[in-house]
């Protein structure tokens, strides 16, 4: 007879489930050993279980499938919250096991006691305590199907006394994998999407992450109604390769010409997305949702029409009722646009590859050439979305991975943990800022235990760039946004990891290449330009403002050697 961890591992084992990503300790121990007894899942030590968060998270958007983290009771498993929430926030399928205390003593303020339960209420779908071995094994069932279902975090919270009592009844027999429905519209609401699309003249599309899958769909559209195809972030993956109707991403790091082509539309059809950033939806146009969560429809913008529905599968029912528009004026401008601004990014980026300094902008474009065509990018937080989100061209395979919608730093280097495990055969890249690489540089030790041939490459400009860029543009002086220059190179040769440390631009493109080939983990160290700005594609006239009294101020305080260096790496 089984008890309550052999159980809850013989369900993963059914589920699919490869590893677990998680610190060992007292609490967990029955769970470990019985994962180490199956010899079908594998434990993976990282150094922090937040790590072991993002890194489950990054497996499961990259394979679709459930994943795990665990973490001992008490301190072991609130250090997952985070990465947890950037789980459940990006519609990855994780299943976190939340050790508790010994069960008799929940409520006596205990050792290292909490109440997970309530914790994790907030980033999951489904977060419940297993106080008796009669809820196995059903609530883990609950939970593997809520986070596979409903896309998404699950929280098991396991005493330890619990996890090693016996479980009485039989296995459930059913498959314990994801349903993998699809949605369309009725015929009357295809009718009357159809009706609406066929009597306008302009159309603009803009696409998120439910375009998985449905990027020849996206392009038939785009075809049909000669639309130009704007991007959300986490749309580009999934519709800028391959695509002649692009005209690039809308939104606070995005092109003027996706903004153009979005505001100077007579229907602005979304498609998948949840875009976040109401100041750049039109306000005349007609706005027309297509998401599969009921939830997004008219969340950001007022609708004329929502449908509840898969965009993959409401494309194939609509195409035939669509008339192919005959002028494609709309298009082409809006294209015309895009390659106007592409091309002046593009000047930009060869105008910064000579000099003294490098340029993130040229770190990143750089790596985008020479990276394998089907890499898994993953990028922090702040500046380096930037870089990734401009420079980095998708082509058919690419993947990439942020914490786009939580917003955490210190994101990429575990994610890029669980890229390499999902496929240690693929190319693995990740954008880490000197700032979010710091908060969790412990994990570059997992790279070295568990052998994986990461690229972590440190946009080392000493600062936090996004941070300094938001007082700028309040009119506020940078203010604790600064660190000491450090060789992360030195660092990693330490650890055992090939490190490169780049100060010249004349050195970069060798380096990118020497560090991408290397037979194993590898650290490029590329120290950048500390007062690079990344201007938005819409500026009103209080940012203009802001920035122009942060100058003054700058002044004011004496800080003209700061001013200089920013003015003249940016003009």
């Amino acid at each position: 007879m089984a008890n309550v961890a052999e159980k809850l591992v013989e369900m993963l084992i059914q589920a699919g489930v490869k590893r677990i990503y998680g610190v060992v300790g007292d609490s967990l121990n029955s769970i470990t050993d019985a994962v180490r007894r199956s010899k079908k899942i594998e434990w993976v030590n990282v150094r922090n279980e937040e790590a072991g968060a993002f890194a489950a998270g990054a497996e499961a958007q990259l394979s679709g499938n459930l994943a795990v983290c665990a973490g001992s009771c008490g301190p072991g498993n609130l250090h997952l919250i985070n990465g947890l929430y950037d789980c459940h926030r990006s519609y990855a399928p994780v299943l976190a096991i939340a050790a508790h205390i010994p069960s008799s003593q929940i409520g006596t303020s205990y050792f290292q006691e909490t109440h997970p339960e309530r914790i994790f209420a907030d980033c999951s779908h489904f977060c419940e305590l297993i106080s008796s071995p009669s809820q196995m094994p059903r609530t883990a069932q609950n939970a593997i199907q809520a986070a596979l279902n409903q896309r998404g975090v699950a929280v098991l919270v396991i005493p330890g006394d619990i996890a090693l009592q016996k479980v009485e009844g039989d296995f459930p027999p059913h498959d314990l994998r994801a349903m993998r429905c699809k949605v369309r519209p009725s015929e009357d609401d295809l009718d009357e999407l159809a009706e609406l699309l066929n009597s306008t003249a302009k159309c603009t599309l803009l696409c998120g992450s439910g375009c998985i899958g449905a990027h020849d769909e996206v392009i038939a559209l785009a075809e049909a109604l000669q639309a130009p195809v704007v991007h959300a972030l986490r749309g580009k993956e999934h519709v800028e390769w391959g695509n002649r109707y692009d005209v690039g991403m809308t939104g606070l790091i995005g092109f003027a010409s996706g903004y153009r082509a979005m505001i100077n539309a007579d229907v602005l059809l979304m498609l998948g997305t949840d875009f976040p950033y109401d100041g750049f939806y039109p306000k005349k146009a007609k706005i027309v949702q297509i998401d599969s969560r009921g939830q997004n429809l008219g969340r950001r913008a007022r609708l004329d029409l929502g449908l509840l529905a898969h965009v993959r599968e409401t494309a194939r029912a609509l195409l035939p009722k669509l008339n192919k528009k005959k002028s494609s004026k709309f298009l082409d401008d809006a294209v015309q646009h895009y390659a106007d601004v592409r091309e002046e990014l593009d000047k930009h980026v060869k105008s910064k590859s000579t000099g003294d300094k490098i340029h993130p902008q040229y770190l990143a474009s750089l790596l985008s050439e020479l990276a394998e065509d089907d890499a898994a990018f993953t990028a922090d937080t702040g500046m380096c979305t930037v870089w990734a989100a401009r420079y980095i061209r998708m082509k058919k395979g690419r993947s990439l991975i942020g914490s786009f919608n939580h917003g955490s730093m210190a994101n990429a280097l575990p994610q890029a943990i669980g890229a390499q495990f999902e496929n240690r055969k693929r190319q693995v890249i990740s954008f880490s800022g000197d700032g979010g690489f710091g908060m969790l540089m412990g994990d570059m030790l997992s790279l070295v235990q568990h052998d994986l041939p990461v690229k972590v490459v440190v946009f080392n400009n000493s600062t936090l760039g996004m941070v300094k860029l938001e007082m700028q543009v309040v009119g506020v002086p940078d203010f604790g946004t600064d660190f000491k220059n450090f060789n992360f190179a030195k660092i990693a040769e330490a650890a055992g990891i090939r490190g490169f440390r780049v100060e010249r631009p004349e050195e970069l493109r060798d380096a990118v290449k020497a560090a991408l080939a290397h037979n194993g983990p590898a650290l490029l160290d590329v120290v950048t330009a500390p007062y690079e700005l990344s201007m938005p594609p819409k500026i009103v006239a209080e940012q203009a403002w802001g920035f122009s009294l942060f100058l003054m101020k700058e002044l004011i305080l004496g800080n003209v050697k700061e001013l200089f260096e920013e003015l003249k790496t940016n003009i």
